[in-house]
């Protein structure tokens, strides 16, 4: 009796655990955080001056736009803090009622627009924004300098928009400056223009739709060093007496283009590539289209030995963001690992072929030990697809989570698939949604056509739930029948966003005196065991000798010997 008592006790506790380890495994309901959209942007025309004392920005935009629905009769524009002055209907320049909040401005259109129309509202505003543009006083070694911070939700705060990356839009700045500065924007300069009041007009058109966050401009008195890749130009503008620097932190830009152009098979998709160097930057660097802005404080870096790696990954992180983010886009902030995550994962692939794997791996393993340090001791912690993604203030506060978790899954997945089939499938993902917004089921569709895998339980573990797995690794010897029990223990904490059980295919390599073997496992279960045949007592097992896995803790006991 109490036998059979004990055995029906631990058959209900292992039912209990395996229900609970159940539900801890499935990902929670996952929100949606698109935007509703009324209408598509199509392109804005953007003319501004500066009132540098009151750190005013003097505003006059044209926004053209289709509805995407019939009967649009209102048009809802972001605008923190913006002071509408006037909005009219172009180009007849009717006046149209317009209301504001301190979020927004509701627009009443002259009469309800169809789908198949285009018209164009102009707004002139003024705006003191808090965020968004910049202005930087002078300092020894630099000029005073005005610049634009765009990402995740800045730019509402000067510009009257649609302020979200699902929606894209060519866009114009028509900028107006003090004699003696220069002005780096997006896209192609058009014309500068001298003024009678000592004054200056810098015209930049960019005709490939982007994001809005994307869009930027830097004043300031630079130089400009300049290179090519192909028949693009690159610029490095740096302050004057820092040429040096910007030779030794840019000049490797050519060759990172090649590299990516070599590995994604898509030509680097624009007309120019500029990257400029800012005072007082709260970024390393960001991947403004065309025209990227990165702290000069980072930049000084690369005059440092222990700096030039750090200036090489933030150069090449920035210029994939060309493909990764730029080109291709997350459709909402939940998404944004897709551009970071590959972006962190370009920095190892150009080491991988500037230099070689040992290199690639250096960074790869690099990035994961950042995420499980930063796991460990986090309190806001969420997967690479961010449930947390509504408080958009936030959004970089985990960045280890989306940065360095996001390039070592992106490595897991390049092994799983294998290599020709990884490079297939970016091809894939990025020719198809060109110019597009994407969502995580696109990159999944990409890697499953290109590799024949069906690969919903690496994302749904991976992706869409959090955390890493620790694993407990057993180990015993049976010398009579020369055989090898290894027995995985997963033991890390299960909670609501963690699975209890990570699905992991590795190899473990076993030494014993007549040398190395290697055994494939593939680990389903939170407690599993297997059993190798060996020719003689092993003398170390290592799992997953070449990191196929980085992002895991693993330990392994000393060898027991058994019957």
């Amino acid at each position: 009796m109490p036998s059979h008592v004990s055995t029906n006790i631990l058959r209900s506790l292992t039912l209990v655990l395996a229900a609970i380890f159940a539900v801890a495994a499935q990902s929670p309901p996952r929100a949606d955080f698109n935007r509703p959209q009324s209408f598509d942007i199509q392109h804005y025309i953007i003319r501004a001056s500066f009132d540098r004392a009151n750190k005013r920005v003097l505003g006059d935009t044209t926004i053209s736009l289709k509805p995407i629905a019939a009967e649009l009769r209102q048009v809802t524009l972001d605008a923190v803090d913006i002071k509408i002055e006037s909005v009219k209907l172009e180009p007849a320049g009717a006046e149209l009622a317009h209301q504001s909040s301190r979020t927004g401005v509701v627009i009443s259109l002259d009469r309800a627009y169809a789908p198949t129309e285009q018209f164009s509202v102009r707004i002139k505003y003024t705006a003191t924004p808090k965020k968004g543009v910049y202005f930087v006083p002078a300092e020894k070694g630099r000029s005073a300098q005005i610049w634009t911070q765009g990402e995740p939700d800045e730019a509402r705060h000067w510009l009257p928009s649609f302020d979200f990356p699902s929606d894209k839009a060519t866009t114009e700045q028509i900028l107006t400056v003090e004699n003696g500065e220069t002005v780096i924007g997006n896209g192609e300069l058009i014309g500068r223009t001298k003024n009678d009041n000592g004054t200056e007009t810098w015209h930049y058109n960019m005709p490939v739709p982007h994001s809005l966050y994307l869009s930027s401009f830097v004043i300031g008195k630079y130089i400009r060093l300049e290179d090519k890749h192909k028949d693009i130009p690159i610029g490095f503008y740096i302050y004057p007496g820092r040429e040096a620097t910007a030779r030794k932190a840019f000049g490797k830009t050519r060759e990172m283009m090649q590299i990516f152009e070599d590995r994604t098979g898509v030509p680097f998709p624009y007309n120019k590539y500029d990257q400029t160097i800012v005072a007082k930057f709260h970024f390393g660097g960001m991947e403004n289209i065309t025209a990227t802005t990165l702290s000069d404080t980072d930049v000084f870096l690369a005059d440092f030995g222990f700096g030039e790696a750090l200036v090489t990954d933030l150069v090449s992180h920035e210029l994939a963001h060309s493909w990764f983010g730029n080109l291709v886009t997350c459709r909402n902030w939940a998404e944004l690992w897709l551009n970071e995550g590959l972006a962190t994962f370009m920095e190892a692939a150009y080491r991988e072929r500037a230099y070689d794997r040992a290199s690639y791996m250096r960074k790869i393993r690099a990035d994961a030990e950042i995420f499980l340090a930063d796991e460990s001791v986090n309190k806001r912690r969420h997967g690479l697809f961010n449930q947390r993604a509504g408080d958009v203030s936030s959004l970089f506060d985990n960045s280890s989570t989306t940065y360095q978790k996001g390039a070592a899954v992106i490595h897991t997945l390049r092994e799983q698939v294998g290599d020709e089939a990884f490079w297939k499938a970016l091809n894939i993902y990025l020719t198809r949604h060109r110019l597009g917004s994407v969502e995580t089921p696109d990159l999944i569709r990409a890697m499953e056509e290109a590799s024949g895998q069906k690969l919903g339980w690496f994302f749904d573990q991976w992706v869409y739930g959090a955390g890493a797995p620790r694993l407990d690794v057993k180990q015993i010897y049976d010398p009579g029948s020369k055989t090898l029990s290894v027995t995985v223990s997963q033991t890390h904490t299960v909670d609501p966003i963690t699975p209890a059980v990570f699905r992991l295919p590795f190899e473990i390599s076993v030494k014993n005196a007549e040398g190395d073997a290697k055994f494939e496992m593939d680990v389903t279960k939170r407690v599993e065991t297997f059993s190798f045949k060996l020719t003689g007592k092993p003398l170390n097992l290592t799992v997953d000798p070449h990191d196929k896995i980085p992002l895991k803790r693993v330990k392994v006991r000393p060898l027991a010997t058994g019957k």
